[in-house]
């Protein structure tokens, strides 16, 4: 960047309201505020401190300072890539795993009761973001990756081993969880240190791997369980994400060093001291209340709809196809017409679907109408929420920030599928009700961006 923008953008956000930051290092100056480490937040902070002196930012995170690309920044990116095919590309596959078990060894249990395996699975893997994500910015992603490699693998190998409600719960929304979080979470916040202006691209073409995932895994996956049983798919599918995970091991690192310092509960809850914190969270929360019901209750609905058995397996593969391009193409315009702009709109149409499209869809058409079009208008709630992070946060600090927002909206994807599942059994097998609050859960969710959004910009229409 030439030497005059530099000095634009200093000059710009001297007039930022000064936000605590981290502790400094001993080899780096601290920024004033916050906002020096983002031109985006600078562009939309207000003229309250005149008499600020100019901010000097810490080594490495001036936004001249990311590459936003080069073969290092790539190769991170196709690490985070195969990382999320096997995290959360296996998360996409929850319908598989509440057939399976509905129909096979949980059959004495609730459609509810069973969905808290899956749930409890999200839950963990999004919550202990907060966990990882402090440990990311005190140690870097290197430990988190093989150890959560080593823990995911062995968590799906008792998965096979299993029978029992309490044995399928510990091994696979315990163990499995928590490694899958590690490693799913070093790669998102070391992504973010990588990228500047093409931020939500990258993100957006990472997480399209758990959307390749959920297209290949749940046809493998029923292909296997019904060749070698559903143990040996467990293992099959465990030994296919230790080889990938090998390649996600040794591509993935940060750009940024390390900076070990001691646990201290009150940086993880700085960043909602920030209204935009607060109602951007708040809106994760609600959209992860209703994002995952779909994806786990389709397949059981479209059986109850009659839909032809050979077609049934493949719903979740559509959904899946379409969220690819969800998750990269949204993140494209965003980039451009501003990230909050794109996950306000995503976040309504995937309301609205809701509400036009999957409540009247009472055929094998309309179903596979619902799925593809969700699976687009959804894709972009995994790849744009760090990104909307990072937007409005230190980057120094960017794994305690994004693992303080997971661990808020995890709570939205642990209580979501349960209350779902409730719901259609109150209605005697009927699915409106549920519909009807994964809609609603959605629109609140947009209403919250929006007001998220307001707070940064008010209602002007810009690049936000």
């Amino acid at each position: 960047m030439p030497p005059t923008s530099s000095v634009s953008s200093t000059t710009t956000m001297e007039k930022s309201d000064p936000i605590p930051s981290a502790k400094p290092t001993a080899n780096a100056v601290e920024p004033n505020t916050v906002m020096a480490a983002d031109l985006e937040r600078a562009s939309l902070a207000q003229d309250t401190t005149k008499d600020a002196s100019p901010p000097v930012t810490a080594p490495g995170t001036a936004p001249s300072d990311f590459p936003d690309g080069g073969r290092a920044a790539w190769l991170v990116v196709l690490g985070g890539w195969f990382a999320m095919f096997c995290t959360f590309g296996l998360i996409n596959c929850v319908g598989v795993f509440q057939q399976y078990y509905v129909q096979g060894p949980l059959s004495d249990y609730s459609s509810s009761a069973v969905s808290w395996i899956m749930s409890t699975q999200v839950f963990i893997m999004t919550f202990c973001g907060a966990v990882f994500g402090r440990l990311y910015d005190s140690y870097g992603p290197r430990y988190l990756l093989w150890g959560g490699t080593l823990t995911y693998v062995f968590g799906l190998m008792m998965v096979s081993l299993s029978s029992e409600y309490y044995q399928f719960f510990l091994a696979q929304s315990i163990v499995g969880s928590m490694g899958s979080s590690a490693v799913f979470n070093a790669c998102l916040s070391s992504t973010s240190t990588w990228f500047f202006k093409r931020r939500a691209l990258a993100f957006g073409i990472v997480v399209s791997g758990s959307s390749l995932g959920g297209v290949v895994l749940p046809i493998m996956m029923r292909q296997l369980i019904d060749e070698i049983g559903f143990p040996w798919m467990i293992r099959t599918v465990a030994f296919v994400f230790l080889v990938l995970q090998l390649i996600v091991c040794v591509t993935v690192k940060s750009r940024l060093p390390p900076r070990p310092k001691p646990f201290v509960l009150a940086e993880y809850l700085e960043g909602f001291r920030q209204p935009t914190m607060v109602l951007l969270v708040a809106g994760f929360f609600a959209l992860y209340l209703g994002l995952f019901l779909p994806f786990t209750y389709v397949l059981l609905q479209a059986e109850a709809a009659g839909t032809p058995e050979r077609i049934i397996p493949y719903l979740l593969s559509m959904l899946n196809a379409a969220s690819i391009f969800g998750r990269i193409l949204p993140g494209l315009v965003a980039d451009m017409y501003g990230r909050f702009n794109m996950t306000l709109i995503i976040s309504l149409l995937s309301a609205i679907l809701c509400f036009a499209v999957w409540i009247p869809a009472d055929t094998t058409a309309g179903l596979i109408a619902f799925v593809v079009l969700f699976g687009f208008t959804s894709g972009g709630f995994v790849s744009l929420g760090p990104s909307l992070i990072a937007q409005i946060s230190d980057i120094r600090v960017i794994g305690t920030r994004v693992g303080a927002a997971l661990a808020v909206q995890s709570f939205g994807g642990l209580i979501g599928s349960p209350i779902g599942g409730a719901i259609v059994s109150a209605q005697g097998g009927k699915y409106l009700g549920l519909q009807l609050f994964c809609g609603c859960a959605l629109l609140v969710g947009a209403l919250l961006i929006l007001g998220a959004r307001y707070t940064l910009a008010g209602l002007k229409m810009k690049k936000v």
